[in-house]
């Protein structure tokens, strides 16, 4: 079991700027693709942004890409997204994801087996 542990969120203003932490524990090993997903209100989850062992390899939604940018500490076992010129619909619950698989974008997603709790980022416009 890989546990996963949210940090960061709270209120921004649009245009703004946030980053989120993600400290993963546990079975670490399973833990070769992380990422972001994301719920808004009244909505459902949405894939955010993906990393592998490798910082070189990524996936972004098209919603996010050239905004927001996540990284990782394979030392550290912590996933970090660096979020800029934010949008109120940014607004969301931002929950952290873990999966033992890299490879295609629907390889990583459909194989994130272990999820935070999720920490809000809320947008002011």
């Amino acid at each position: 079991q890989v546990q996963l542990s949210e940090s960061g969120g709270g209120l921004a203003q649009a245009g703004g700027s946030q980053s989120l932490s993600c400290a993963a524990s546990g079975r670490t090993q399973s833990a070769i693709a992380m990422g972001w997903f994301r719920q808004p209100p009244g909505k459902e989850r949405e894939f955010v942004a993906a990393i592998g062992w490798s910082p070189r390899n990524t996936y972004y939604s098209d919603s996010v890409r050239g905004r927001f940018t996540i990284s990782r500490d394979n030392d550290k076992n912590t996933v970090y997204l660096q979020m800029n010129s934010l949008k109120s619909e940014d607004t969301a619950v931002y929950v952290c994801a873990a999966g033992p698989r890299w490879g295609t974008r629907d390889i990583v997603l459909g194989g994130m087996d272990y999820w935070g709790k999720g920490t809000l980022v809320a947008v002011s416009s």
